[in-house]
């Protein structure tokens, strides 16, 4: 089929029946109609009705290599430097409907998986059957317009239990090897969106063995509808809210992250991807350019939520009239300079990119990797400007029924503005609190944070990826004369 409509992925998110646990109950109501999750399932429904609209056909889909249909745009692998700008165009479209506030928007997987795909080669000489696996359900996932999420990171006792080969560690593993599949258990952290989705990969760091033996049984990578036998999903506390005044981003933009256990669920032959060879998985990140072109699309949502947290402190700045303040107008421009600096980090990655040996183009990873180590703290340095320029406004804020009740004409005396009506400025400070004060704008702090690793991993990423650092040193070196060849000359 070809790419779906709001209505249709409501169906599909409500169709399943997945073992959900939200605050100590299990889940039983259609995701759509609980209180957590239809804000969101509501906000990326009308991202997928928006990509169905004609005329975004050419923007957002292209015809199907194998059935002529129209799909995803975020599937193309780029093959030169105009797919990769279609590519981005399209992931501004949806970032500017969210405002960057979902990190895990569907063109995030998408690409992932897009990713993973270009290197199902390097899988070939260990197994051509898994290879074929990984290719088959890239086409099934293009083809179905299937929304995915992830699991890759390990709760801190499956990571320190001991070796793989152990029977007493928690690492998550095959425990099992059948003819019609793998039989897995384990858990795993932060499946952002996994109740959403239909669909989720699994790909953890192998953990290391002290044996010898052939096969590391946690050493493999797969993808299962959400509701096979034997998953379960534990929900963090939700900080969604249904009204969209009291409550304007969480309201929309809350995703929920969970904790993902496979108690022996036997994974389908056909969806295993690789087995027991633990190399396989740098290779697969490595050879697929994971992190070039999931760090392309990050930036993308990275500057349009820029663009959003600077409209904001404009608007604030004027509710509070101090936009003409020196001090406010020297904080602005750094965020200014901020945002510039983004969308050239970008440019300089689209246009440096190259191409692979099978001729698929790819970004440059430095200048996305520089983007991800400076946009974390520009994130905290807004929130700081919002939380200093709300000051104690960003507190003391009625609820939008206190203007429906016997309290209205108070309200609208005293909490009004210089040139805005008191509804309108409480609308705006409780967007500010909850960017800068509440649960819902502490979570997103922290996962801008860490969001494509800790500061180490990103730093050893940086090193890894800028080119010249060696010749930046012969430059000082054969100044002052002890570098190779004669000192330079006195100018």
């Amino acid at each position: 089929m070809p790419i779906k409509n709001g209505k249709q992925y409501i169906e599909r998110v409500d169709r399943q029946r997945i073992r959900l646990w939200y605050n100590g109950e299990r889940v039983n109501v259609p995701l759509s109609e609980h209180p957590a999750f239809r804000g969101l399932i509501r906000t990326q429904a009308a991202m997928y009705d928006e990509q169905c609209e004609e005329h975004h056909r050419d923007d957002m889909t292209y015809i199907s290599p194998t059935t002529g249909e129209r799909v995803g745009l975020s599937f193309l692998p780029p093959a030169n430097l105009a797919d990769l700008v279609r590519r981005r165009k399209m992931s501004e479209i949806w970032a500017n409907l969210h405002h960057g506030f979902l990190g895990r928007s569907p063109d995030y997987m998408n690409t992932a998986l897009m990713s993973f795909y270009t290197a199902s080669s390097a899988l070939e000489e260990y197994s051509p059957e898994h290879a074929q696996n990984l290719r088959a359900y890239y086409e099934y996932c293009r083809e179905n317009d299937n929304t995915l999420s992830h699991a890759f990171v390990q709760p801190l006792a499956s990571k320190m239990s001991g070796p793989a080969d152990r029977e007493e560690s928690l690492a998550a593993k095959v425990i099992d090897i059948r003819p019609e599949g793998l039989v897995v258990s384990g858990a795993f952290l932060m499946a952002t969106q996994g109740p959403t989705c239909e669909e989720i990969l699994v790909l953890p760091t192998p953990t290391f063995m002290l044996g010898e033996g052939p096969l590391n049984p946690t050493a493999f990578a797969f993808a299962v509808p959400n509701d096979l036998e034997g998953m379960t999903f534990i929900c963090r506390e939700s900080h969604a809210h249904d009204s969209n005044y009291d409550y304007p981003l969480s309201s929309r933009y809350e995703e929920m992250d969970t904790m993902v256990i496979f108690d022996r669920v036997l994974v389908p032959r056909e969806r295993v991807f690789y087995y027991g060879e633990e190399q396989l998985c740098e290779r697969l990140f490595r050879e697929g350019n994971f992190h070039a072109y999931a760090g392309h699309h990050i930036l993308t949502r990275y500057i349009a939520k820029t663009e959003f947290l600077l409209g904001l402190l404009q608007v604030l700045a004027e509710e509070q009239n101090m936009e003409a303040e020196p001090l406010f107008v020297n904080q602005l421009v750094k965020v200014m300079a901020g945002l510039e600096n983004l969308k050239a980090l970008r440019l300089a990655a689209e246009t440096g990119g190259s191409y692979t040996p099978s001729g698929r183009y790819v970004p440059a990873l430095a200048p996305l990797t520089a983007a991800g180590i400076q946009f974390p703290d520009l994130h905290e340095v807004v929130m700081r400007m919002i939380r200093s320029m709300s000051a104690s406004q960003l507190i003391m804020n009625p609820f939008e029924a206190d203007f429906n009740s016997e309290n209205q004409s108070y309200l609208e005396s005293y909490l009004q503005g210089i040139s805005s009506a008191a509804k309108d400025r409480i609308a705006l400070f409780r967007l500010a609190w909850e960017l800068g004060g509440g649960a819902f704008g502490g979570r997103q702090n922290q996962f801008e944070r860490f969001f494509f690793g800790n500061g180490k991993t990103i730093a050893n990423r940086m090193c890894e990826c800028c080119v010249g650092l060696e010749d930046y040193k012969s430059k000082v070196l054969r100044l002052i004369g002890r570098g190779e060849g004669t000192q330079e000359t006195m100018l």
